[in-house]
């Protein structure tokens, strides 16, 4: 399965710090929310802070950010359109 793209043959990883400005959560049965995020990402290899958006999960116990190296899984279409209609409704997702 190809994506358009050839990967390097080395890769080199940069993490980031992450600054939340704005966020929306969805209420679900199990108590995990998902989250939809505006952020601002500070690199650790000193680029320049990048602007951005990003899902994440919020456990249910602590309501602490489930940090993973990876994406959050949308479950579906529906909590997808809801999460951008709240974060639009709110006024920073335009």
């Amino acid at each position: 399965m190809g994506f358009g793209f050839t990967l390097p043959d080395k890769i080199m990883t940069i993490m980031a710090t992450v600054k939340i400005i704005n966020e929306v959560p969805t209420n679900r049965i199990d108590d995990w929310q998902l989250c939809f995020q505006q952020c601002v990402y500070y690199y650790d290899n000193g680029d320049k802070p990048e602007e951005g958006y990003r899902f994440i999960w919020r456990r249910p116990e602590t309501h602490y950010l489930q940090a993973a190296r990876g994406q959050a899984r949308i479950p579906d279409k529906k909590e997808l359109e809801k999460l951008l209609k709240m974060a639009e409704e709110a006024g920073w997702y335009k």
